[in-house]
């Protein structure tokens, strides 16, 4: 009797990633993203760590310039003269290292976008960014110069104005928080707008309500001071009103390209269709 040849035992096919792979896939890819932008932050601050007294006096130079002479800052803590400039160093550091944290917060989300929702993030991190820095610049420039001449020309007879360098190192932390997430106002009626959350003429019918709450909010955020709630609400509601033209330039060129269409774009559709109008207008991006 002749053998059989042995068939070849039929490979099985490969199995598919489940959702517990893709699950844990991500949670790998997401630490990976959070150890480098620690790792940023900490290089950052090591390379800062030798002119920590230096960035110390950088940002205490605005109060320094207005107090009368003999005069200065004090520390009521036995370790307040060491770990105060160290915090200064962490803050600068984490400060210098926010492009690239956001980029990782990118990288993280951007394989789960869709084309158009890509064109339309990135320049809007970009923008949140420089308008950031735009807010602390401002407030370092502009505002703790004037709030602290106000408070030094106030100054009760008989009271010499020695502040504590930690309660200075929490007021400058509060105000420049204030100040740039204060000068993120274009960015969120631009996504409010985007999104159809709100229409850009909706906005600028509640423009009153915008005025009294930007006054409302620079009340709560600033030092009960006229100047520095002044300085802060009057940016705010400039920053609306960019924020509100480029919505309008946005939602009226969405309307353009939806215009085409007799039913509601899905996100694919709406990715072609935004290639061909810049391909047809292609000095529209420019505007």
């Amino acid at each position: 009797t002749s053998r059989l040849p042995h068939a070849k035992p039929m490979s099985e096919p490969a199995a598919s990633p489940g959702p517990e792979s893709g699950f844990v896939s991500h949670l790998i890819e997401l630490r990976n993203r959070l150890m480098m932008a620690l790792g940023s932050v900490g290089v950052a601050f090591l390379a800062l760590v030798p002119f920590a007294n230096k960035v110390y006096a950088l940002i205490a130079q605005p109060l320094m310039d207005v107090l009368p002479p003999g005069m200065s800052m004090i520390a009521t803590e036995v370790a307040s003269p060491f770990l105060t400039p160290l915090k200064f160093t962490l803050a600068a550091a984490v400060t210098l290292t926010i492009p690239f944290l956001l980029y990782q917060l990118w990288a993280f989300v951007a394989p789960g976008l869709y084309k158009h929702e890509k064109r339309m993030v990135m320049p809007l991190v970009v923008s949140s960014v420089l308008l950031f820095y735009a807010g602390m610049a401002f407030a370092y420039f502009v505002v703790f110069p004037a709030v602290f001449q106000v408070f030094v020309e106030f100054l009760p007879p008989g009271v010499q104005m020695m502040t504590d360098i930690k309660a200075y190192l929490d007021f400058v932390f509060s105000m420049f928080f204030a100040f740039g997430l204060a000068f993120e106002v274009p960015v969120a009626v631009v996504i409010l707008s985007s999104t159809g959350m709100v229409n850009p003429e909706t906005l600028a019918e509640k423009r009153p309500y915008v005025i009294v709450g930007a006054f409302v909010i620079a009340a709560v955020l600033t030092p009960p001071d006229v100047a520095s709630q002044f300085l802060l609400a009057v940016p705010m509601l400039i920053l609306f009103e960019l924020g509100l033209f480029v919505a309008r330039l946005l939602h009226r060129r969405r309307m353009a390209v939806e215009a085409a269409g007799s039913k509601p774009l899905t996100d694919t559709e709406m990715t072609g269709m935004l290639d061909a109008y810049e391909k047809e207008n292609p000095d529209s991006g420019k505007k």
